[in-house]
């Protein structure tokens, strides 16, 4: 009985190989670059996903600094990337055209552009919400946005909108929304100072032809500007998104190859693997995100999930890191980019 015992607590196991698990030393003379890059991806549990995520997105660029067309990056991102720094990391990232399309929410347009006419604050989790409400200041998580950001925005659209509308009257020509994206990075290029606007995502995106795609542009404060635009005017303004559906789709249906980059989940995620169904597949996913895949939806959709939907090729290189974007994205691009 004892030795039956002691065979089922101490059964002999299979002989496998892999590398050991180990993080760093920090007796040796590393520095942070050597400790993301060399030790993450032997650290376990999520640094490992992280380590796999720098070695994808560096595959993806050793392939693209020999010819950029063999692979689009595409890279989705939803607004709260934006209402933190990580707004200037992205920009980044377009300025030197380290991604080719970029698609996001409303609020991931109009907080760029915001930021340019006044930054957000850090405040807390825990302030008191009616107090805030009474003082005009919103809060996104521990960042605060007094209201005076959204009244000046509303002089800026009010004017750009009238500008679309002539277009549209003028040209019988109404935008799309990568077309509006544009004009906003055009309008931002005209009325801001080099230091403000370098670092948006909407200016570089203007100034390299990247296209942003925005398919819910009217879910924030661009909706609110522009309810208040077409009661007040009766205005006959109107934005094309099928045209988007068209431009997205057949950007990656005429790629050799696809990476899609995903900072949290909803329609941007969607949007770009959606678009890459249509080429049976995207060859390289990066997903980071605290969406949890139990309630089916799509936000927390591991890559797995989007295999089976043919949005992600079965030999496809993908990794899904769980975890905060603010954590980890920053470190991920120094790794690759920047060490």
């Amino acid at each position: 009985m004892e030795k039956k015992v002691k065979e089922v607590v101490l059964k002999e196991s299979k002989d496998i190989q892999g590398l050991s698990v180990e993080g760093p030393w920090l007796e040796e003379n590393i520095d942070l670059s050597d400790i993301v890059g060399n030790y993450y991806k032997r650290i376990g549990f999520q640094g490992t996903q992280l380590g796999k995520a720098i070695e994808i997105w560096k595959e993806v660029e050793r392939i693209r600094e020999k010819d950029r067309k063999e692979i689009t990056v595409f890279m989705a991102y939803t607004s709260n990337m934006v209402s933190s720094g990580l707004r200037e990391i992205i920009a980044y990232l377009v300025k030197h055209r380290k991604v080719d399309v970029l698609v996001t929410t409303a609020g991931g347009v109009e907080e760029d552009f915001i930021k340019c006419i006044k930054p957000f604050l850090i405040g807390d989790w825990h302030l008191n919400g009616a107090k805030l409400r009474e003082e005009g200041i919103n809060r996104i998580g521990n960042i605060l946005v007094p209201n005076d950001r959204y009244i000046e925005f509303e002089k800026y659209m009010r004017e750009f909108f009238e500008y679309l509308e002539e277009l549209q009257e003028r040209e019988n020509k109404i935008v799309s929304t990568r077309e509006f994206c544009y004009k906003l990075g055009e309008l931002i290029d005209k009325n801001f100072e080099k230091d403000v606007k370098e670092r948006s995502i909407l200016y570089w995106a203007y100034k390299n032809n990247i296209p942003i795609f925005c398919p819910a542009i009217t879910d924030g404060s661009i909706g609110d500007m522009l309810y208040f635009y077409k009661v007040e005017k009766r205005s006959k303004l109107k934005i094309d998104v099928a045209e988007d559906v068209v431009e997205l789709n057949n950007m990656a249906v005429y790629s050799k190859k696809t990476c899609c980059i995903v900072l949290g989940g909803s329609l941007p995620k969607h949007s770009v693997i959606n678009a890459n169904l249509f080429r049976e597949g995207t060859d390289y996913a990066i997903y980071i995100t605290t969406g949890v895949p139990w309630d089916g939806s799509l936000s927390g959709a591991p890559p797995e999930e989007g295999i089976s939907w043919g949005k992600i090729q079965k030999r496809a290189d993908y990794v899904e890191i769980w975890a905060d974007a603010t954590l980890v994205f920053p470190l991920l691009v120094y790794c690759v980019f920047k060490k």
